[in-house]
C-alpha cells in the first residue's frame, strides 16, 4: 500500500516542507519547498501565513500522514517562545484536517537518514538527495523536512511489522 507522507521543519521565518511516498521500504520524492513569512509583519499575522500556506500545501498533495521536527531549545527565551508557536502551528494545521501527525527528534532523524545522530546539514541533505533519486532540493529547511518524513516512512513500516507480529529473530 503507498502512503503519501509530509514532513515539516518548523521555524518562524522559515518552515520546510516534503512530501514523498512511501509503498514498503521504497520511496519517492514528490515535492519539497519552504513557507517563508514576512518579518516585519506582527507574530500573529506570521503565524496566519505558514497556517493559509500549509493548508494550501494538505488541499494540493493530501497526504496521509505528517511528521513534525521537534525544535532545539534556543539560548534565547523570546525567540524559543516564537519558534515553539510557530512549531504550535505546523503541528494544528495538518491535525485539524484529521491527518495523524508525528514528532521525532532532531537526532533521531539524523540517525534514521545519516545513520548517526550527529550529522550535519550537509551530510542530511546529501543523505535525503541518495535517498530520492531525482530530488532537487534547494534549500536545508526543505531538506530537514523531506529527512523528517524519510525517517518516519522507517518509523512507519517498523511498526506496521512489530503490529502484525513480525519480531526480529
Amino acid at each position: 500500500m503507498t502512503v503519501r507522507l509530509l514532513g515539516l521543519d518548523p521555524g518562524l521565518q522559515h518552515t520546510g516542507w516534503g512530501v514523498l511516498e512511501s509503498t514498503g521500504n521504497r520511496l519517492r520524492h514528490i515535492a519539497d519547498g519552504v513557507i517563508s513569512t514576512t518579518p516585519d509583519l506582527p507574530l500573529a499575522e506570521r503565524l496566519c501565513q505558514i497556517h493559509r500556506a500549509l493548508t494550501t500545501l494538505l488541499d494540493i498533495w493530501k497526504p496521509d500522514e505528517a511528521a513534525v521536527e521537534h525544535t532545539y531549545v534556543n539560548k534565547n527565551p523570546a525567540s524559543a517562545l516564537k519558534l515553539g508557536q510557530a512549531r504550535g502551528v505546523v503541528l494544528l494545521t495538518p491535525a485539524m484536517t484529521g491527518i495523524p501527525v508525528a514528532e521525532y527528534q532532531a537526532m533521531e532523524v539524523k540517525r534514521a537518514v545519516v545513520g548517526t545522530g550527529h550529522a550535519d546539514k550537509t551530510q542530511v541533505a546529501d543523505m535525503v538527495r541518495r535517498l530520492l533519486p531525482g530530488a532537487v532540493v534547494k534549500r536545508a529547511d526543505a531538506s530537514d523536512a523531506l529527512a523528517v518524513a524519510i525517517c518516519h516512512a522507517h518509523h512507519r513500516s517498523s511498526r506496521i511489522i512489530l503490529a502484525k507480529g513480525y519480531l526480529p529473530a
